[in-house]
C-alpha cells in the first residue's frame, strides 16, 4: 500500500516545499494540499464536520493557492506525486486551469494528480457564478474541456457552462491526461459519477465501512464498462485499518499532518514514517 500525507496549507507553519521535501525523504508517495479561494462570512451551507456554519478551525480562511503550493513543492522534490485533497476546479476558468495543471505536470516530469471535489461550500461557489444545484454538471464539463485541451492538437468543446472553438494549447501533460480523483462522500450517485467521469475516489473523513464502499464503487465501475479498477485513496487511516483496506482494494492511505512549525512537523513525520516502516 502506498502512503501519502495531506497538509492543510496556510500562511502559518511549515511551507509546502519544506513539507513535501521531508515527506519524499521519508518515503511517502504523495503530497496533498487543499483549496478554498475564500470563505464567505455569511453562509447557508453547513460544514460537513460541524453540521452548521461553524468551521473546525480558521485554516479554512487562510489556505494557500494549491497550484502555487504544489509548484513550490515540485521544485523541492523529484519523485513524490503532487495532488490536491481537494481542489475546486469550477472556481477557476477551465482554459487557464488546464494550462496551469499541464504546466505543473510538464515541469514536474508527470507527477501531478487532481483530487477534485463537488464543493460543500455552495456559498463560496455561488460567488464564482456556479449554480449550487448544477455543480456536478459544471465539474463534468470542466473536466471534459480540460481533457480536450490536454489531448487534442486543435482542441474544442461545447457545453452548457464551457464552450470554446478550436484552439491550440501547449504544453500538454507528460501523462496522457492528469489523473482525476473525486473526493466526495460514498453513495450510488457519487460512484456512478466517478465511474463515468474520473479515475478514482478519494474518501472523506465521514466514510466508514470502506471494504463495502470500495466493493460498491467497483460494481459501478464495471457497470459503466470501465476496464481495470478505480484508484482508491483513503483519508484518516489508523494502523489497524491498513491490512483490511489494502485487501479491499484501497491503494493509498492518506495521513493528515499538522501545519506546525518545521521542527514539530518533522518530529511528527519521523514518528509516522517509523510506525509505517518507511
Amino acid at each position: 500500500m502506498r502512503h501519502g500525507v495531506s497538509l492543510f496549507t496556510s500562511d502559518r507553519g511549515i511551507t509546502p516545499a519544506a513539507a513535501a521535501r521531508a515527506a519524499e525523504e521519508r518515503g511517502f508517495d504523495t503530497f496533498y494540499v487543499p483549496e478554498h479561494t475564500h470563505i464567505p462570512v455569511r453562509r447557508t451551507a453547513p460544514h460537513p464536520a460541524t453540521g452548521g456554519a461553524d468551521l473546525p478551525d480558521d485554516r479554512y480562511l487562510r489556505t494557500l493557492d494549491p497550484w502555487v503550493a504544489l509548484a513550490s513543492a515540485m521544485t523541492a522534490t523529484s519523485r513524490i506525486q503532487l495532488s490536491t485533497s481537494v481542489a475546486l476546479p469550477v472556481e477557476s476558468d477551465p482554459i487557464t486551469l488546464a494550462k496551469t495543471l499541464a504546466s505543473i505536470d510538464h515541469l514536474s516530469g508527470g507527477r501531478l494528480c487532481l483530487g477534485a471535489g463537488f464543493g460543500w461550500n455552495t456559498d463560496e461557489m455561488a460567488d464564482h457564478g456556479v449554480p449550487p444545484t448544477r455543480r456536478r454538471t459544471v465539474l463534468r464539463e470542466y473536466l471534459e474541456a480540460m481533457r480536450a485541451l490536454w489531448t487534442q492538437e486543435e482542441a474544442s468543446y461545447r457545453g452548457e457552462f464551457v464552450s470554446f472553438e478550436a484552439a491550440w494549447a501547449w504544453p500538454k501533460p507528460i501523462q496522457s491526461h492528469v489523473p482525476v480523483l473525486i473526493g466526495a462522500q460514498a453513495g450510488p450517485k457519487t460512484f456512478a459519477w466517478i465511474a463515468a467521469n474520473a479515475d478514482g475516489w478519494l474518501t472523506t473523513p465521514l466514510d466508514t465501512d470502506l471494504p463495502d464502499r470500495v466493493r460498491a464503487l467497483r460494481e459501478a465501475w464495471a457497470e459503466a464498462g470501465r476496464t481495470g479498477q478505480p484508484d482508491v485513496r483513503a483519508l484518516r487511516p489508523t494502523l489497524a485499518d491498513l491490512e483490511p483496506w489494502e485487501a479491499a482494494g484501497v491503494g493509498e492511505a492518506v495521513w493528515s499532518v499538522p501545519d506546525s512549525e518545521e521542527s514539530a512537523f518533522l518530529g511528527y513525520l519521523d514518528r509516522l514514517a517509523t510506525d509505517l516502516g518507511l
